[in-house]
């Protein structure tokens, strides 16, 4: 208040007093109201001044004070047209009752009331409508949860259904109870769809796809109301049959279930043995077919080398038939370990062990105490001893010499 004459005259300069200046701000009002003292006019003599009456105000005064009490309510009524939307929400403004405009987020405003009103609708609020229970799934509402599938049964089916604003004007004028529009649209839903199903598909494996088909279904029936609502969620909380034939009808789902298991348990069998199967028959061809290669070869070989000795045989007979039975006596002999030798002009058989005699030849690793150990084969029979007793000196010499002349006769 650097303007006001009183500024500065007190001491130091200071402000001047507060309840002075209120003091005065109070004369300066009561002067207004009661008026001034003036000149007689046309209207009649004023109040002569220092009669002890008061003074009676001005007709300008009158007129100057309502026409600043009438700007004044003015403004108040106009400042009430200012309204804020908050964001997720929208401003529906109604202009005497009848729908003007829709408006966003944001400070607005609109003609004052009784003109103008507005609603504000939030539209990304998140309403949940239940259909079968309220609140809790044992707290059970049979008239909505009972249901009749297609093959004549009955099941009790608990749902729940969220939905948002997609239309606030239409939500505001075309719904009187929006709940209770939501509960008989998924009511009517979900009995269509479960009286087109059988009563397996609904209770096991047929949940999220009438689910789906409920929701698609409201959807329409909404939007042929012109409701607003946007369904965005319906989630099947509860399907079981009733509670008087629940004992058995568990049974019959365990039953299904074991039905179930043993058939991936006989599927996972089968996986098991069939590769092994066929591995199995793979090998046993491949088997074959080297077998059938070797017979082959070896035939042809045999049929090529018995050509040729044929060849042979023709030019020396003799020769080659004394040569070919050579051949066969030492392979013969070469894979047996016992030797039985009959003597000419005798009765007498002489077994010869050539295992034990190679043994004896060649004595095994020696043992702990350094004594030879001689390894005797288990499958070896014990020898026959020949009918009459020999001679040593005339029995022991036969067999070098018959080795000999085999060595002779194979130079």
């Amino acid at each position: 208040m650097p303007n006001d004459p009183q500024w500065g005259k007190r001491p130091n300069d200071g402000p001047p007093d507060l309840d002075e200046i209120l003091r005065k701000l109070k004369q300066k009002l009561a002067g207004l109201f009661r008026g001034r003292p003036g000149p007689a006019g046309p209207s009649g003599p004023s109040t002569p001044p220092g009669s002890g009456l008061p003074s009676m105000p001005s007709p300008a005064f009158f007129g100057g004070s309502v026409a600043f009490v009438v700007v004044i309510a003015i403004a108040i009524w106009l400042a009430t047209g200012f309204y804020i939307v908050d964001e997720g929400r929208r401003g529906v403004v109604l202009r005497l009752g009848k729908y003007v405009e829709t408006t966003m987020p944001g400070p607005r405003w609109h003609i004052p009331a009784p003109f103008e009103t507005v609603e504000i609708v939030n539209i990304s609020q998140v309403r949940t409508v239940e259909v079968g229970y309220r609140g809790s799934a044992k707290n059970k509402a049979p008239a909505e949860a009972l249901m009749l599938t297609d093959d004549e049964n009955i099941v009790d089916v608990q749902l729940a259904i969220q939905y948002t604003l997609k239309s606030p004007e239409d939500y505001l004028f075309n719904n009187r109870n929006p709940d209770d529009n939501v509960l008989q649209a998924a009511e009517t839903s979900i009995r269509e769809i479960v009286g087109k199903s059988k009563m397996d598909f609904v209770l096991n494996q047929g949940r999220s796809e009438i689910a789906a088909r409920v929701k698609v279904l409201m959807q329409q029936i909404l939007d042929r109301y012109k409701t607003g609502i946007n369904i965005t969620t319906v989630n099947l909380q509860n399907v079981q049959p009733p509670e008087q034939v629940q004992a058995s009808f568990d049974d019959a789902v365990r039953a299904q279930q074991d039905r179930e298991r043993f058939k991936n348990e006989g599927q996972a069998y089968a996986n098991n043995v069939v590769p092994n199967a066929r591995g199995v028959a793979a090998r046993l061809l491949e088997e074959a077919s080297g077998y059938k290669q070797s017979a082959v070869a070896t035939a042809q070989g045999d049929s090529s080398r018995f050509r040729q000795i044929l060849v042979e045989y023709e030019k020396a007979p003799g020769v080659t038939r004394e040569r070919l039975y050579l051949e066969a006596m030492q392979q013969i002999l070469s894979n047996t370990s016992k030797v039985i030798v009959d003597q000419k002009g005798g009765q007498n058989l002489l077994y010869l062990p050539l295992d034990r005699l190679m043994q004896m030849a060649n004595p095994g690793p020696a043992n702990d105490s350094g004594t030879p150990r001689t390894t005797l084969s288990t499958d070896t029979p014990a020898p026959v001893q020949p009918a009459t007793p020999a001679a040593p000196a005339e029995t022991q010499p036969a067999a070098p010499r018959g080795r000999e002349a085999l060595r002779s006769r194979d130079r």
